[in-house]
């Protein structure tokens, strides 16, 4: 049977005058076939051909078997050699191939006796919404013709259609990711209300009923931006919107024709295309320039916020200077610094929690601390008043070597061995409680003390010492000056005791009884 646009070929010829063997030439047909169809009418083709339309119904006796894996799969669209295979293993070897069965399928939805449930989705234009709301960002891949693999990071505004890309050669991580998005911020000139993300496992952990649990890190993140996320469910690629199309379109028209063989390459190329073509064209969605729209769309950006992630930039530091005490003064509370930095100027980094302190010529870190809530408090750090001239190895072995007593030997090993993070403080605290005017026989009292009680700090041994010290310093005097006035108080007590006398009468009363019994 020839097709329905053929029997119209047919037709068209015979209404031009054409005989029926010109026609079999031209269409390159069988003569006899032409005959055939040269005289039919429409409507007897069309009879004819619903007729022909199912004549290869070889799996008919397995009708109800086809019908039962669809209904199993709730009549959705499966695969053609999913469902032959599952017939195959069944009912053993089939009347016909996988084209058949496609064939007899196509036959029982055409006659309704198999209709697939297909959820259509409706689609309607999204209102666009307003400047400075929305930030779409989304990943892609591409190898170059050299062979070098680039991981895509894009991102476009909604309303201006504003974009910024950017590449790196390894897989994205969370903080590949943050990364981007603070350098994305700064291209753009501030941030977004809301950002629409996929979810990604270096954003996204898990959806749990619509909950979304995000990465440590990028939680913590947008969290210090104060940005609202929008994550789109997976597997939905219709539902991210424009920035699809910019993946696509970076690829397509920067990526196809272009051969990168280093990344530094490729992005320095990336970013003059980007000011050029894709920002400095006319978008067919706005009928706009982005690089025009970006100056008015900028005005509706909150400004970028320092971040934790990045206290290695020089954008957004602060210069401060230290007093005497070695503290600077943020937002009406103090913090300290290294006792070295006594005077100096430092640079000072801040986020939405914590304070960062730089050398201001070397740009290395020198401290850290946590924002104080409470105006006017002074926030300080041990270790930047200690005495870090000197290397604790030194520190242990002077200490070691204040006292020739075995008993201060062991009970200083003790120490350090017990105290390992702190050898610091507990030898500064000896140098300070046992330079001086020390009784060398109370103290091995006290140092014998502790290690029979195995209390090794030196704080604990000084109260034991100043106990020893305090009772070898003690006389006979000092002892009765000290009990003289609770002697004095059990004297008065004695005198104010009153014995008290019972009356005869009771004595004679029993007296009576007992001699009442005897007789």
């Amino acid at each position: 049977m020839v097709r329905r646009n053929m029997y119209r070929k047919i037709q068209s010829f015979k209404r031009q005058g054409f005989l029926k063997g010109e026609i079999a030439r031209k269409l390159r047909l069988d003569p006899g076939t032409v005959a055939k169809y040269y005289a039919m009418s429409e409507s007897e083709y069309q009879e004819y051909a619903q007729k022909h339309m199912y004549r290869d119904r070889a799996f008919d006796e397995r009708r109800n078997s086809i019908l039962e894996v669809y209904r199993e799969n709730e009549f959705k669209k499966l695969e053609m050699a999913a469902v032959f295979d599952y017939l195959e293993e069944k009912h053993g070897p089939l009347p016909g191939s996988e084209q058949t069965l496609r064939n007899y399928i196509k036959y029982l939805t055409e006659t309704n006796q198999l209709r697939f449930n297909e959820k259509i989705r409706l689609y309607k234009k999204v209102p666009e919404l307003p400047l400075g709301k929305q930030l779409q960002i989304d990943f892609g891949e591409h190898t170059t013709r050299s062979g070098l693999k680039l991981y895509i990071f894009a991102a476009v505004l909604s309303a201006g259609r504003y974009k910024y890309i950017a590449f790196q050669d390894k897989a994205f991580t969370t903080l590949d990711l943050i990364s981007h998005l603070l350098t994305c911020f700064d291209y753009i000139g501030g941030m977004p209300e809301e950002i629409v993300i996929d979810q990604d496992n270096v954003m996204v952990v898990s959806e749990n009923h619509g909950d979304i649990i995000y990465t440590k890190d990028f939680g913590y993140f947008i969290q210090e931006m104060d940005l609202k996320m929008y994550v789109c469910r997976k597997a939905d690629p219709e539902s991210k919107g424009k920035i699809e199309n910019v993946v696509g379109y970076a690829k397509k028209n920067f990526l196809s024709v272009r051969d990168f063989k280093e990344l530094g390459e490729a992005q320095e190329s990336l970013l003059r295309w980007l000011r050029r073509r894709a920002n400095g064209k006319i978008s067919q969605a706005t009928k706009r320039i982005p690089a025009d729209v970006i100056e008015e769309e900028r005005k509706h950006l909150r400004a970028v916020r320092n971040s934790i992630y990045r206290t290695d930039s020089l954008i957004g530091r602060e210069a401060r200077k230290a007093d005497e005490n070695a503290l600077i003064s943020v937002s009406s509370s103090q913090y300290s610094v290294p006792a070295g930095y006594k005077n100096r100027s430092v640079e000072i980094y801040i986020t939405e929690r914590q304070l960062f302190i730089f050398d201001r010529y070397t740009g290395v870190q020198i401290a850290e601390h946590e924002l104080s809530l409470i105006p006017g408090a002074k926030i300080s750090k041990r270790e930047h008043y200690r005495n870090n001239g000197r290397r604790t190895k030194d520190m242990r072995e002077d200490v070691l070597s204040m006292f020739a007593l075995d008993s201060w030997n062991l009970f200083v090993q003790a120490n350090f061995k017990q105290f390992s993070r702190y050898v610091r403080d507990q030898c500064l605290y000896a140098q300070r409680r046992f330079q001086r005017n020390v009784d060398v026989g109370c103290l091995d009292q006290a140092l014998r003390f502790c290690l029979e009680h195995k209390t090794y700090s030196m704080a604990n041994l000084e109260e034991t010492y100043r106990y020893y010290k305090a009772l070898a310093e003690t006389t006979e005097e000092d002892v009765l000056r000290k009990l003289e006035p609770q002697l004095k108080e059990v004297a008065q007590y004695k005198k104010d005791i009153r014995v008290s006398k019972r009356d005869l009468g009771v004595y004679k009363s029993l007296v009576s009884i007992l001699l009442g019994v005897w007789r």
